[in-house]
């Protein structure tokens, strides 16, 4: 496994530390779980996750990105 040096504030660290406490994980694990909560994910595994969302959607790819440009419109209206 690689390893990776960072710099962190004090105040930073310190949070990171704290939660990993509270939540009984290491450093390491909560770190990992925050870049997945944030998307950060290699092209092949991102690639995956569409495969598989491809072979479950019911729509077509027409009728999917009318829907996206429908719900991108509607967003805009409300800001």
């Amino acid at each position: 496994m690689p390893r990776l040096t960072i710099t962190l504030s004090d105040e930073r660290y310190q949070a990171l530390k704290e939660a990993a406490t509270k939540s009984r994980k290491s450093l390491v694990t909560v770190i990992d779980e925050s870049l997945d909560f944030y998307g950060i994910k290699t092209g092949r595994s991102a690639a995956e996750l569409v495969a598989q969302a491809r072979k479950r959607a019911i729509l077509s790819e027409d009728e999917a990105l009318e829907l996206a440009i429908q719900e991108v419109n509607s967003y805009r209206k409300q800001v």
